[in-house]
């Protein structure tokens, strides 16, 4: 078991940008981390209606989007289950091999966590931390704001829907995205 202190990002990352990155660059340094391991989601439970770009992309972007930090990883975990992917099976599957996780969410999802599946099983399997973006200022609040730890992160408001929406209006994305990733999405002629 390795006892580095990891924090694992969940998402589609359809595709991975700017936003992403200096978000997790930003909880890395907050939590004085080893690593931050993007792992996207073959299924998402509750966006089962929407299905996202290949696997085999996705991958391939977050690979060469994280390529220059050593400090940032992937697993391809939720993608080999080639169903639903639930966070819980990832963190226990996880802690296999670590012996301390953190979980990133957004603030988004922490309104949503009693939908997850076995929410008190993550929240006593891993650290949860929390994003805030500009668009969170709700009163709502659930049982799982008390495990959370509030990030003091930077807010970057760049989502994947709208990247995809300018790359199929022919807008530039070379502000949203690393180089590597605009250019390998033109290449493979995505989100047209």
């Amino acid at each position: 078991m390795k006892e580095k202190r990891i924090a694992i990002f969940g998402g589609a990352f359809d595709p991975i940008h700017i936003g992403h990155l200096i978000t997790c660059q930003s909880v890395l340094e907050e939590r004085n981390l080893d690593k931050v391991v993007f792992i996207p989601t073959h299924i998402s439970p509750l966006k089962q209606d929407k299905i996202p770009t290949s696997d085999i992309h996705r991958l391939e972007m977050i690979k060469l989007a994280i390529s220059s930090n050593p400090n940032f990883s992937y697993s391809d975990i939720e993608l080999r289950r080639e169903n639903v992917s639930y966070t819980i099976d990832t963190i226990i599957q996880l802690k296999k091999e670590y012996k301390e996780i953190e979980l990133i969410i957004g603030y988004d999802n922490l309104l949503l966590f009693e939908k997850w599946k076995e929410p008190d099983r993550i929240v006593s399997e891993a650290k949860l931390l929390v994003m805030k973006r500009i668009t969170d200022v709700k009163d709502e609040r659930n049982r799982y704001f008390d495990d959370a730890i509030f990030l003091n992160n930077s807010i970057i408001e760049i989502s994947s829907s709208q990247i995809r929406e300018r790359i199929k209006n022919n807008l530039p994305v070379e502000y949203f995205l690393p180089d590597a990733i605009a250019q390998y999405i033109h290449e493979q002629k995505l989100y047209r």
